[in-house]
């Protein structure tokens, strides 16, 4: 597995990886890896190409009132996982590397997918995300890229500026990772305190039984009263269009139920199918 720090090092990868596989896929990542990333690792090993996880902690998809400095990493522990995993490429650049002093350029992706939801709750967010996202793409010049349906808005945001970009890519989505008893898996999980871990797990829980329910709108305001009465502050708890996130008063074909809500000091998104 090659480990490249700088952009000539990079280049040179990519190059010789794409002369010896054909293809190159990445996988975006911020590190602190679970197994969530290793499915979205082994789906691109497993689709033949040579694969490139990159890993940054990117400061512009944090917003003001959220702990950048905090955020997990764990770079000798990530390394070994990838290394088991069959990946072939690792990309860590540095702040400097990603935005230059002289750097003017955002992505930002206005309308739907990216209104509503976690634009509301994280402001600038997704204009981060598209940031880098875009640049990443750049610089590993992928025939596809690889990302999780936990993060569903975040999914549909890059699909839409893949189209409008004309970027020249296959978007991949690989079904969320969970703990047995149906929690998402995500790399804050890890501050969940061993109270709230079992209650953590009711968000799933009880977006399912909403789902479930013959009159899903209205289940979802008893959903709302159920998480609030678990000790849950909740953000959003809604049924929407899978592909827009816009939101829907009855269920449709590609219709999703999203939610999202702080425990503590950890907040928990999750959606499934309606």
């Amino acid at each position: 597995m090659i480990v490249v720090r700088t952009l000539a090092e990079l280049d040179a990868a990519c190059d010789g990886l794409r002369a010896r596989y054909g293809k190159l896929a990445l996988v975006p990542t911020m590190g602190a890896l679970h197994a969530g990333h290793r499915a979205l690792v082994d789906a691109a090993v497993t689709s033949g190409a040579a694969t490139a996880t990159s890993i940054f902690v990117n400061p512009l998809q944090f917003a003001a009132n959220e702990d950048l400095a905090n955020y997990p990493r764990d770079e000798a522990g990530d390394l070994a996982s990838l290394r088991a995993a069959g990946n072939h490429l690792v990309w860590i650049p540095d702040v400097a590397t990603m935005y230059p002093s002289d750097n003017v350029t955002l992505v930002d992706v206005s309308g739907p997918p990216a209104e509503r939801w976690e634009a509301e709750h994280r402001p600038g967010h997704f204009r981060g995300m598209a940031t880098v996202v875009t640049k990443l793409f750049g610089q590993v010049r992928p025939d596809a890229a690889y990302f999780g349906e936990k993060d569903w808005q975040q999914l549909q945001v890059v699909r839409r500026f893949v189209a409008d970009l004309h970027l020249r890519l296959e978007i991949v989505g690989i079904a969320t990772v969970r703990e047995a008893d149906g929690l998402a898996l995500s790399s804050r999980n890890r501050f969940l305190t061993p109270q709230d871990r079992p209650t953590a797990a009711q968000l799933n829980r009880t977006i399912r039984a909403a789902a479930a329910a013959p009159d899903v709108p209205l289940a979802l305001a008893w959903a709302r009263q159920q998480l609030t009465a678990a000790r849950f502050n909740v953000d959003y708890l809604a049924l929407v269009d899978g592909p827009t996130l816009a939101p829907l008063d009855r269920i449709v074909s590609g219709a999703r139920i999203i939610a999202a809500a702080q425990l503590g000091r950890v907040r928990l998104i999750d959606n499934i199918a309606a």
